[in-house]
């Protein structure tokens, strides 16, 4: 069992430049006012007991929550589709998400926040509580790392990402079934799992307070990929059409908070 927690520490430095070669961050996505794909609605449930961040897919705290698959792979992708399914709960202090992978040719080459994570066997999870506010781009590759950033249209309607300092990230807690790096990739089957907890403060510093989540809809989209892996691959919860790049929150589909 592996953790990672991603408190204090000096901040790294990543340029905005990531996005030129990781085709999972490229910009020039529609504007975030669009309406959201509507095909794809997800009930999070409040959870009863609190996740142990031990990668119990079938534990106490997980058993009620219903599960979502990123099965829709954009063309450009190889022949591997790993099978990927999601579980998402929330409590009065913030969220949990947890990825359930069956994978091949996994790789874990980057194990420093912010690190372009998204060249490895990586799952990510991007959401927009508010309307009309930016979205979070949460990326985790299999050794537990996190890129972690907000993106928000300027006056100009370009896509500007804030990378957000590891200080603000702090009260995030990652639990990975695979070790930090994983080199050489692993070719066989192999069955990973992520699982994070995010506090509502990390959103609250870019776009206020949320006040009660229950019954609220945020518009989100959850991914798989491993873009420098032998066999690269990008798939996502809500189709994102032909452009290769999970920055198109027109592409999101809706969360909702159970009551």
């Amino acid at each position: 069992m592996r953790r990672a927690s991603f408190s204090g520490g000096a901040v790294s430095t990543v340029c905005c430049l990531l996005a030129s070669f990781c085709p999972a961050m490229a910009k020039g996505g529609a504007a975030a006012t669009e309406e959201p794909n509507v095909n794809q609605t997800y009930i999070v449930r409040k959870a009863v007991s609190v996740p142990e961040l031990e990668g119990k897919w079938d534990g106490p705290a997980w058993k009620e929550a219903d599960t979502f698959a990123v099965q829709h792979f954009h063309p450009q992708s190889s022949g591997h589709h790993p099978k990927v399914q999601g579980k998402m709960l929330f409590t009065d202090k913030g969220v949990y998400v947890i990825f359930k992978v069956e994978d091949r040719y996994v790789v874990s080459m980057y194990s420093a926040y912010q690190d372009p994570v998204c060249r490895d066997s990586c799952v990510e999870f991007f959401v927009q509580p508010k309307a009309k506010r930016g979205y979070f781009n949460f990326e985790i590759n299999c050794g537990g790392t996190l890129l972690l950033q907000f993106h928000e249209r300027n006056e100009k309607g370009e896509d500007v990402p804030i990378v957000v300092p590891q200080e603000e990230a702090k009260g995030i807690k990652v639990y990975h079934s695979m070790p930090d790096k994983v080199s050489p990739e692993i070719a066989e089957d192999t069955a990973w799992c992520v699982e994070y907890f995010v506090p509502f403060s990390v959103f609250e510093c870019y776009i206020g307070p949320l006040g009660t989540v229950a019954g609220q809809a945020w518009r989100a989209n959850f991914y798989k990929c491993a873009d420098r892996s032998s066999h690269p691959h990008w798939a996502a919860w809500a189709p994102i059409g032909e452009k290769l790049s999970f920055h198109q929150p027109a592409s999101f589909g809706t969360i909702r908070f159970a009551e």
